[in-house]
Parts: C-alpha cells; sequence; structure tokens
C-alpha cells in the first residue's frame, strides 16, 4: 500500500506550456529575436527554466550572459501571466480530490522555480492539502538529482518504498528511479511515452484515474 504520492508540476498536474511559450516569446521579442511556435516547446522545457532559454536561444546568441537577459524578461512577465492560458488536465482535480479523502500524502516536485511553483499550486488546487511544494530554487540541483526526492520523502516522513512518483518525461522517471522510487509516467503531457519508456517508467498511465490502481 502506497501512502504518498509525489508529483511532476508541469505536463502531469498542469498544462503550463502556453504560458510559457507566450512568456519565453515576449522575451526573445525584446532582444531583437524570432519567437518560437508553440509546438516547439514541449521540447524545451523540462530541465528547470535556464535550460528553457538555452534551447529558445539561436545557437550564435546563446551565451551566459544572453540566457541571463532572456530570465530578467521573462521572469516579470511570466509572474503576471503565468496562469492567463494554464489548465488544469481533464481529471486531474478529481483524483487529487480522491487520494486526500483516501489519507495519500501528496506532494509536488517540479523544476519550474519555487515561488512560481507555490503560485500555481495555491491558485489552481486551494483545496487541496500537500505536504511540500517543491519547486527549483538556487544552489540547489534541479531534477533529476534525487535531491528533490529526498526532501520530499523526509518531509512526508515516508519511506520510498510506500511512495509514487508521477511525470510525463524522462528527466521525471530519472528522478525516480536516483531517488529510489517507483516511476509512474503520463502520457497526457509535454513529452511522448517513447521517451518515458526509454527511461525506464514502472508504470504507464493514459488517464489520471489509473494511478489508483497502483496504490
Amino acid at each position: 500500500m502506497k501512502k504518498h504520492i509525489i508529483f511532476d508540476l508541469d505536463g502531469t498536474l498542469l498544462n503550463t506550456i502556453a504560458d510559457l511559450a507566450c512568456s519565453t516569446n515576449y522575451a526573445l521579442a525584446k532582444l531583437g529575436i524570432n519567437a518560437h511556435p508553440l509546438e516547439s516547446y514541449p521540447t524545451f522545457v523540462g530541465n528547470g527554466i535556464r535550460k528553457l532559454f538555452e534551447r529558445a536561444l539561436p545557437v550564435t546568441v546563446r551565451t551566459p550572459e544572453m540566457v541571463e537577459k532572456v530570465r530578467e524578461l521573462f521572469m516579470p512577465y511570466y509572474d503576471a501571466h503565468n496562469a492567463d492560458l494554464t489548465t488544469i488536465y481533464p481529471g486531474i482535480a478529481e483524483l487529487l480530490t480522491e487520494l486526500q479523502g483516501k489519507g495519500i500524502l501528496l506532494s509536488v516536485a517540479s523544476n519550474k522555480y519555487q515561488s512560481a511553483t507555490e503560485k500555481l499550486m495555491k491558485h489552481y488546487f486551494p483545496e487541496i492539502s500537500f505536504v511540500s511544494v517543491l519547486g527549483q530554487r538556487e544552489g540547489i540541483p534541479v531534477k533529476p538529482d534525487a535531491g528533490i526526492v529526498l526532501e520530499t520523502l523526509n518531509a512526508a516522513g515516508v519511506s520510498a518504498e510506500e511512495t509514487l512518483y508521477v511525470g510525463d518525461s524522462g528527466v521525471d522517471m530519472q528522478t525516480a528511479k536516483n531517488g529510489g522510487v517507483e516511476s509512474v509516467g503520463v502520457t497526457w503531457g509535454f513529452r511522448p511515452l517513447s521517451e518515458l519508456e526509454a527511461n525506464g517508467a514502472q508504470h504507464i498511465i493514459n488517464n489520471p484515474s489509473e494511478l489508483l490502481t497502483y496504490l
């Protein structure tokens, strides 16, 4: 019996891609760089915002200094607009409510920066109590480093064996493996099924309600 579930955020609980794309394209345009179509962004995200900016920048100007310029433009814009187009994936709200009703401990482990992670969780899931909501913080390695899993397990007071990790990307499956927890890959997110399989997903679900099978 599982007592605790760690969820990724972007591509797992929330479809955030449109707001991420609009905010990045805003920053690029301010720097005189061509925007990318929305469909390019699912392959840009997943490793933190600095990696997003690196991938969005043309190779010819992909320098640490330019990444920082994009970040400085992106952050205030995204902070103001990160709930404009973002939506909850169908079935997620119902799943979280049912899990909470069953007494399952719930946590979030994201590579989105901490303040935005907290804001979005409070905005979209105000009725759900999470043991911990962790995003990317300065000086702490991003996923797939196991640190965020270990920190989450400690906050929940449970073992790795009592925990499921749910995410939509290869990074998530690697994070689960590195943290010693059982992984569940979801197919409704940003990355293809083949990526989940290639990165060792122990279970695959196509609908949020299927997660209940693995408790």
